[in-house]
């Protein structure tokens, strides 16, 4: 028989895969160079980001399928090998100064590692750790939160001194190496393994089994499917919104200057990255439906005061709080999707959940930026995504009905 991995080296393994595709938030350091080296406008560099975000999320509805059949490990290695063939080809288009030639390797082919590169190790972690099902797939997302922190001096460093094409052809055999040692190591926990006291734990009332075993599917044909689309939706819609628009945002409600907007905005980052493990571990203990909640009712509130708040502290608390629930609600959705629907094709439901994703991507940035040129200020997009979250609200209430009914049906079905 096969030795059992190490559940926490499976965790190491996911992590090294998330910080190499995270760095794709890192994209802003080549924007300027780029700018200034071809000619190219904002927006037409910009649109290789956004590709690549709309890629991530169409790669994950469509090859979470091929996550379940063919496993983390095969998995892994199709993500290694579009992303960092697809990052080291940019730097031909940047040779060969192609801007359909930079969307198709960074956007196209990067973005369809991303997908599959974001879905594959967390649906994974998910199976090893039934008993701390938050905390295992945060410690992931928190990777990929932090990996633009880690990436952008590094990018800025070889950009200086070895040139934009010789980065991308670094960055991407890099990031190769490290997703394929990371991905040889994925692999499912053996068909039926529960951690030592798991099943005590459960027959206790100490963690509550999986509402059902469903394939994806089934899952699409459930309400509970939809009320995580819409609640994944708007937290992103906001959340993204909001980043896009943190600098000036700062600048024009409390006076910060460019500078200090700037290092502003790289704190907050900070502050994304330890709500992804922060708000998923606390979800171990308070159920994901409380934790859903939380966030709504939290940015209810917090959105809804922003606009009106002129004291400098006070202002750049709340936005580190609304940071904190952004990066949250990625982490904390494995794991409620694990909950509802099973570890059955997790990775596959997963992957169409996270089309709000690539949905999201388009509407928060655009909205926002629609609401500054009608009005002059961001603000006022604030108050509209205030009652976005209280739709949102209603929502993780729904849920829980819905989740209440199943149960009530599984406990007849039992008696």
């Amino acid at each position: 028989m096969e030795k059992l991995k190490n559940r926490w080296l499976i965790v190491t393994s996911a992590v090294g895969i998330h910080i190499s595709i995270g760095s794709v938030y890192a994209w802003s350091n080549f924007t300027n160079p780029l700018m200034e080296q071809y000619n190219w406008t904002a927006s037409q560099v910009q649109l290789t980001f956004s590709l690549a975000i709309l890629f991530l999320g169409l790669s994950a509805a469509f090859l979470g399928h091929f996550v379940e059949k063919h496993g983390p490990r095969k998995s892994g290695l199709l993500a290694s090998a579009f992303f960092g063939i697809g990052v080291f080809c940019t730097g031909f288009a940047v040779k060969f100064e192609s801007l359909p030639l930079l969307y198709i390797c960074y956007g196209v082919l990067g973005g369809i590692g991303l997908g599959v590169g974001y879905i594959a190790p967390v649906s994974t972690l998910v199976k090893w750790f039934p008993d701390r099902r938050g905390m295992a797939t945060g410690m992931a997302i928190m990777g990929f939160g932090f990996a633009a922190a880690i990436s952008s001096p590094i990018m800025d460093y070889l950009i200086k001194n070895t040139g934009i094409a010789n980065t991308f052809f670094i960055l991407g055999a890099a990031y190769f190496i490290v997703m394929t040692v990371s991905s040889l190591y994925l692999a499912k926990p053996p068909d039926n393994w529960t951690p030592r006291g798991y099943k005590e734990k459960v027959e206790a009332g100490k963690i509550s089994a999986d509402l059902a075993q469903l394939t994806a599917n089934e899952a699409v044909k459930t309400s509970r499917f939809y009320y995580l689309w819409i609640m994944l939706f708007i937290n992103i819609t906001c959340g993204i919104a909001i980043l896009s628009a943190a600098s000036p945002l700062a600048q024009e409600s409390i006076g910060m200057s460019s500078i200090e907007a700037a290092a502003f905005v790289g704190v907050l980052g900070i502050f994304n990255g330890l709500g992804r493990i922060g708000w998923a571990s606390a979800s171990d203990y308070l159920g994901r439906p409380n934790t859903y909640t939380a966030f709504f009712a939290i940015q209810i509130v917090l959105f809804a005061l922003l606009p009106f708040t002129t004291i400098s502290i006070l202002f750049q608390i709340m936005l580190a709080i609304i940071y904190t629930c952004y990066g949250g609600g990625f982490s904390s959705i494995p794991a409620y999707i694990g909950d509802i629907f099973g570890t059955k094709q997790l990775g596959a439901i997963h992957g169409y959940i996270l089309t709000a994703w690539a949905a999201a991507g388009v509407a928060g940035p655009m909205f926002a930026a629609w609401v500054k040129d009608a009005t002059g200020s961001y603000g006022n997009s604030l108050l509209f995504f205030a009652g976005l979250f209280v739709v949102a609200f209603v929502v993780s209430l729904l849920i829980r009905l819905d989740i209440k009914k199943q149960k009530e049906r599984g406990s007849a079905h039992a008696s």
